[in-house]
């Protein structure tokens, strides 16, 4: 089976408690509001300070995102525009619109100058709208070592050493505070492993099981590892991937990122891999796949890198109607390109011709 490549991020800068669920954060001694945000504020962590193992957290058992209240962006390249052309022209703003008032997740990575700094300013801003802010820690070493070795990656980079994602990886947790918050845990990191040398698949997996013990520390901080799509990896092979990586203690498993598999597909494979660790839930990226994948390229990045033709999908929910699908959520945006590529600009740039197409009913 091909494997696929994806770009992903956007560049730009503008143990769980099994009662407590992120929707009922307030409830559980959760904040909100200017004055409970300035309560929540972390301090910045020392970069001299020694790396400590983070402690083992309680299983999640729960849908912690039940109840929860998404935030929409008002910063986000889909909203600036569509508010841009209000003034001249309302009904392309309108289209634009059907992208600007979703709630969207934000990526985070080496294009962050000062991660601790764009975490807690993203996080603050929902806290203040009291919603619960969505983020895509996209920074593991090796980043996109599969693509970047077969000459078909957008997305290659990432930190240079295990100690400096350890370090930022602890930046986005004091960024977060005490606040709620869902994380996506480095999309590509499990599909993309075999196609590494072993050592460095060792340390892969050892800082994704880090990550999540440093994430979760914070109970109410969902943490989901993405394990790609049905077209990628086998379930049973992605299954014992998700269990090298530490899903135990994950509130779950992300599909789709960034991709356009239809949402069917996303759901039989996520209930396979479900099924095979443990009854793990699991949310699904429907940005981008209302209508499905592209079967007409001609080769694999057609597939992929702005494929014609898109459409939005399934609006973000936390109701799914489904027992272990905790969310439908946008995290790649639409109208942000995939790359240059089928006469895209450069990843995560706004590309208003795909987004009127996209949008458009």
């Amino acid at each position: 089976m091909k494997k696929q490549y994806f770009t992903r991020a956007t560049y730009w800068l503008a143990p769980l408690a099994l009662t407590c669920s992120l929707g009922a954060s307030l409830a559980c001694g959760g904040s909100s509001g200017a004055k409970s945000a300035k309560a929540a504020k972390a301090q910045r962590p020392d970069p001299q300070a020694p790396l400590v193992e983070p402690p083992i957290p309680a299983p999640v058992t729960t849908n912690p995102l039940q109840g929860a209240k998404l935030f929409v962006d008002p910063q986000s390249l889909a909203m600036l525009q569509a508010n841009n052309l209000r003034r001249t022209d309302a009904a392309q703003a309108a289209v634009v619109d059907r992208i600007a008032q979703q709630p969207q997740g934000l990526w985070m990575g080496e294009w962050n100058s000062d991660i601790f700094r764009a975490v807690q300013y993203f996080v603050e801003r929902a806290v203040k709208d009291g919603s619960v802010p969505v983020i895509i820690a996209y920074n593991v070493p090796h980043r996109d070592a599969a693509a970047e070795g077969a000459d078909a990656g957008h997305s290659a980079g990432g930190l240079d050493s295990k100690e400096a994602y350890m370090r930022w990886i602890r930046d986005v947790y004091a960024g977060i505070g005490d606040n709620a918050a869902v994380v996506i845990l480095e999309p590509d990191a499990l599909p993309g492993l075999k196609s590494m040398p072993e050592d460095w698949q060792k340390e892969r997996l050892y800082l994704l099981n880090d990550a999540i013990r440093t994430l979760r520390q914070n109970p109410k901080v969902a943490v989901y590892i993405d394990a790609g799509h049905a077209a990628w990896v086998p379930a049973e092979e992605m299954a014992e991937m998700l269990k090298g990586a530490g899903v135990e203690y994950a509130s779950g498993f992300s599909l789709n990122t960034s991709n356009y598999r239809t949402t069917e597909e996303c759901l039989e494979y996520g209930h396979q891999l479900s099924e095979l660790t443990g009854g793990k839930h699991f949310v699904i990226d429907t940005s981008r796949n209302g209508a499905g994948p592209y079967l007409e390229a001609k080769n694999e990045e057609e597939t992929w890198c702005n494929p014609p033709g898109r459409k939005i999908g399934q609006a973000p929910t936390t109701q799914t109607g489904d027992a272990v699908v905790d969310a439908y959520l946008w995290l790649k945006r639409p109208g942000e390109s995939d790359g240059e590529c089928n006469g895209g600009p450069k990843a995560g740039v706004w590309w208003m011709d795909q987004a009127i197409q996209m949008a458009s009913p």
